[in-house]
């Protein structure tokens, strides 16, 4: 199996550059599979329905969330009845959506996808082991092809992560800060792993955000509303292959700088 996972998309300049890219770089890298986090699509910040839909019909085939998932709680209905959509497993069993899932295409593999939330710097959340055993369980009589992403601040909580998961899942790629890290690895037990893939967005920016005002609120703590970038669109994400027994044999950083049209 051959898949890329592209990280964080922000705003509409990541939206645009998703939708118009996704079904070339698919055809041209001959991919399995596209994941993506969207959970800063909508104005760098949370997910619209129709957003989700628009990802969906680009050849998106799964999408997963962070700690954004409820910023628009319109998205809440997509979580309830779509299966290409996931919360992070260690939400609230309450909560909306589904802890993780099989995501399939004709004459391929099934792959599993699971959105997990780091602890370090990060709002209150359940135990990030416990939920990734009892998923990891469930999907064992599925298939043996499982994405991980970490959404998290800390690399350190990552890489623990990283490690914990070595040679039970294929792969384990990072998301949130909006960062590409140069930690690409396999690690021992044949598990891909990444601190983080890096945003698909405006890189002209900071993480994403308009540079004057991100500066101007750090220098004189007046608040004032962030507002997308817009230079230097790229998309980000890593590339992992993997054997018939889920573990994976390369994994490599994407990077793409995108003209919109």
């Amino acid at each position: 199996m051959k898949f890329l996972f592209l990280g964080d998309i922000v705003g509409k300049p990541g939206m645009n550059a998703v939708l118009q890219c996704t079904q070339r770089i698919r055809e041209e890298l001959d991919l399995d599979y596209v994941v993506a986090n969207a959970e800063n699509a909508s104005d760098g910040s949370g997910l619209m329905p129709k957003q989700f839909e628009q990802l969906i019909d680009s050849g998106i085939d799964g999408v997963t969330l962070g700690d954004h998932i409820f910023r628009r709680k319109e998205i809440i209905r997509s979580l309830q009845k779509s299966d290409r959509i996931v919360k992070p497993a260690n939400y609230p069993l309450a909560a909306a959506g589904r802890r993780w899932t099989l995501i399939k295409r004709s004459g391929r593999s099934p792959l599993a996808i699971v959105s997990i939330m780091g602890r370090v710097f990060m709002r209150p959340v359940d135990c990030p082991f416990q939920a990734l055993d009892e998923v990891l369980e469930e999907i064992q009589p599925h298939t043996d092809q499982i994405l991980v992403d970490v959404h998290a601040e800390a690399t350190s909580d990552k890489q623990v992560l990283g490690r914990y998961l070595d040679g039970k899942v294929t792969a384990v790629l990072g998301t949130h800060t909006h960062v590409p890290t140069a930690d690409t690895c396999l690690l021992p037990g044949g598990t891909a792993f990444q601190c983080d893939v890096g945003m698909c967005g405006p890189y002209d920016s900071i993480i994403g955000r308009d540079i004057e005002r991100v500066t101007q609120t750090t220098r004189t703590a007046e608040p004032c509303h962030f507002h997308v970038a817009t230079g230097d669109v790229r998309l980000c994400g890593a590339i992992v292959t993997s054997d018939e027994n889920g573990r994976a044999t390369e994994i490599k950083r994407f990077e793409q700088r995108v003209t919109l049209n």
